[in-house]
């Protein structure tokens, strides 16, 4: 098990130099970047100023920035049309465009390799502080959401397993099926229209995870506050999420009743409830506990993006829909770093949770 736990770990840091080589690729074809937004709010301004001049009686003009213009390092960016090559050419060095594209690669992969991800371009603070500030959101929707998850598709799967084919088994699958069918976004839009005061009832709010005042109340308005503001989030969340781990839990029960020992231990004249739970129930959970620690990254800072933004709940999935939206190389790049090696981790995890639930799995002989 040891030099299995080697070979991922070392295959770790070729996976996480190839993601990181895409993204920053990519990032550089796809049209906009930093020095785009700073001209064109330049451009605004002038506008707004020419704008004032033509309302004092003054000849309206056509602001300079239009077109693009040339720079030191080679670029065209939209809007530079008029300004002073030299400005352009500090607004490079200050966010280090004036460097080829491989050594800002090089330099930016030296400073992440210690945690090292820089500051904001917009917001005037270091990623990681960013990153500590908001995480106790996506944390907090994150473990109620997997939680609930877990404690509503287990048992559903459980029971449309054993009942496969019935009533019961053909009902809960349309809930099943609307359920992995409605993305939670769209889930999460139809309970602010219901409930959040979009057109009928105003029972939930509809920003933030706690109200303005809540460090001002008691223990017990405390938590009431908390539970009132998560849960609409977190109910779009297991919404979409539940139904493709009822379907996995059910298939996997069918396929180990279906096996000889379960027939053997019936024949043993072991009660249906020992053979379900003693020994069908642990082998058909081998591939849902192994999944979870991956399924928890995977709504902790995936999942969640498009609620956050509908919620405006200031958490990690805001906060790169914001960086993205504004070209904050950063925040972008420094989280997509961290995240993509806690998912590395998390992998790695969940093999090693087979192991915990069935010391029968080896995975020394296993080629990576």
């Amino acid at each position: 098990m040891g030099a299995y736990i080697v070979r991922r770990l070392l295959l770790i840091v070729p996976t996480l130099f190839a993601i990181m080589v895409v993204n920053f690729v990519v990032v550089q074809v796809v049209p906009g970047g930093p020095i785009e937004r700073i001209l064109s709010q330049i451009d605004q301004s002038a506008i707004s100023a020419t704008a004032r001049v033509s309302g004092e009686g003054g000849e309206l003009k056509a602001a300079p920035g239009g077109g693009a213009a040339g720079s030191g390092s080679g670029r065209t960016y939209r809007g530079a049309q008029g300004l002073d090559p030299e400005f352009i050419a500090s607004l490079e060095r200050q966010f280090g465009f004036d460097k080829p594209l491989p050594e800002r690669f090089w330099l930016m992969m030296k400073r992440y390799a210690v945690f090292d991800f820089g500051d904001s371009y917009f917001r005037d603070r270091s990623v990681a502080d960013l990153v500590l500030d908001k995480m106790p959101v996506s944390i907090s929707l994150g473990i109620w959401t997997t939680l609930f998850v877990y404690l509503i598709s287990i048992p559903l799967g459980v029971a449309k397993a054993v009942r496969d084919g019935s009533r019961f088994d053909v009902w809960t699958s349309g809930v099943v099926i609307v359920g992995n069918a409605v993305p939670s976004f769209l889930f999460a839009i139809l309970l602010v229209v219901l409930f959040a005061g979009g057109r009928y009832f105003d029972w939930f709010p509809l920003r933030g995870l706690v109200s303005d005042d809540w460090r001002s109340l008691t223990w017990p308005a405390l938590v009431l506050d908390y539970l009132w503001h998560v849960t609409l989030p977190v109910t779009a969340l297991v919404i979409g999420g539940f139904a493709s781990l009822t379907i996995l839990v059910k298939n996997s029960f069918i396929e180990e009743i279906k096996k000889q020992y379960v027939t053997t231990a019936r024949a043993k004249g072991l009660s249906e409830r020992r053979v379900l739970y003693g020994h069908v129930f642990r082998n058909a959970m081998l591939i849902v506990i192994a999944g979870f620690p991956s399924a928890f990254v995977g709504i902790l800072f995936t999942g969640s993006v498009l609620i956050e933004v509908i919620f405006s709940l200031d958490g990690l999935g805001l906060l790169g829909f914001e960086a993205a939206i504004n070209r904050d190389y950063p925040v972008m790049f420094g989280t997509l770093y961290f995240f993509t090696l806690l998912g590395l981790v998390m992998n790695l995890v969940g093999d090693l949770t087979y192991v915990l639930v069935d010391p029968r799995i080896d995975f020394e002989s296993r080629e990576v």
